[in-house]
């Protein structure tokens, strides 16, 4: 039997396995001088005047950010049905309620007409997500954040590196950017996110809050030659501080990222050209003066294909292929739909793209003949079906 091809891997190097042997070697494992390295390379990388902040998850760092910007009981945060859990339920650790909203059928993104049609008096931030690494309309969205006083958040857990409008995401005009480097993301950190902002009273609340609330960063009372003992507690705070062992690996993964991109692309147009002859929608790319980081290559089963989107997984899974599904919409789950009362019909193009859609293997180790065998068992399973 054939070697089982996962969905995906990351792609860890040497540089990054010595640099972490180095921090374990140097006695300081916690957050500290790598971190602090991380940081200010991955803000190098974005340019335009960033400050990161490193963070142990993209779900702690949309936290933070939201915290920062004074989310409460009895505010609402506008949020895409087509999401992972994270970008809601932190929503819900402060208290305050987040309302789905129905995507595009073709980039399956929060779209402004969305948006706008689930702002209330009690709004006070909206979370687009940039689906699989294409950047939402976010001019529209901000535009209309600005006209209500609405705080931008952006969940760009697959949109590093992605371009919207010439800028790459991180940089553009929304309050605060969250990205995640999950062991499957563009790049990883193994568990780890970087909070992203202009704004200096966002950054220094989400630093203060990253670590219990402390005045000062534990790698600052340490190396300091003031008294290393004494720090104040300033708030209510969490523990998301990102280790330096974890750094380490960012620090040669952010090196390695303009390459990997460029692989995605190129895996992405072999997708485009290898299956264009099938009865599946390809997803989109981006428009001329964007790019899509590419972290997921989401295909959609037409009706003509002749098979459901489960048994062509369960039969992909037969031939030895891995793939997965993105995402189970938030008004299917338990909770959500039970707690805000949420039915399909209420999301109508989240409902079809889900009963449609298939993640299929994209990842910077694949090799040419691992698509070749994607594709050929794809076309295998279709022509059976």
């Amino acid at each position: 039997m054939r070697k089982f091809l996962p969905f995906a891997l990351p792609e860890i190097g040497e540089e990054e396995i010595a640099e972490v042997v180095d921090s374990l070697r140097s006695g300081w494992i916690t957050t500290g001088p790598k971190a602090k390295k991380f940081e200010e390379r991955f803000s190098a990388f974005l340019g335009g005047g960033v400050e990161s902040i490193s963070v142990n998850s993209a779900t702690s760092g949309l936290h933070l950010a939201l915290e920062a910007i004074g989310v409460g009981p009895g505010d609402e945060v506008i949020v895409p049905t087509y999401t992972f859990t994270a970008t809601a339920e932190i929503v819900r650790y402060l208290g305050a309620t987040p309302v789905m909203v129905d995507v595009d059928e073709h980039t399956f993104n929060m779209t402004p007409i969305s948006f706008k049609s689930a702002i209330s008096a009690s709004t006070k931030a909206v979370i687009p997500v940039h689906f699989a690494g294409l950047a939402c309309d976010m001019d529209s969205i901000i535009s209309i954040a600005k006209k209500h006083k609405i705080k931008v958040i952006e969940d760009a857990a697959h949109a590093l590196p992605t371009i919207y409008n010439g800028r790459l995401v991180g940089t553009l005009d929304s309050d605060i950017t969250v990205f995640s480097f999950y062991a499957n993301k563009t790049m990883t950190t193994g568990e780890g996110g970087m909070v992203v902002t202009k704004n200096p009273a966002y950054a220094k609340r989400c630093k203060v809050m990253r670590l219990h609330g402390i005045s000062r960063d534990a790698f600052d009372r340490y190396v300091s030659t003031k008294p290393s003992w004494f720090y104040e507690v300033v708030a209510p705070g969490y523990k998301y501080n990102m280790p330096d062992i974890s750094a380490a690996i960012g620090i040669h993964q952010l090196k390695r990222l303009k390459g990997f991109q460029q692989k995605r692309n190129a895996m992405a147009s072999v997708y485009h050209d290898l299956l264009a002859d099938l009865p599946i929608e390809l997803p989109i790319g981006a428009e001329q003066t964007s790019s899509h980081a590419w972290h997921l290559y989401p295909i959609k089963l037409k009706p003509e294909s002749g098979i459901a989107r489960d048994v062509f997984i369960e039969k992909m899974a037969e031939a030895g292929i891995g793939c997965s599904v993105h995402f189970i919409p938030l008004h299917l789950h338990p909770y959500w739909r039970d707690t805000y009362k949420l039915t399909p019909e209420m999301f109508p193009i989240a409902q079809k793209i889900y009963q449609q859609e298939v993640s299929i293997p994209l990842y910077t180790k694949m090799t040419k003949e691992d698509q070749n065998r994607v594709v050929a068992t794809i076309k295998q399973v279709i022509n059976n079906a």
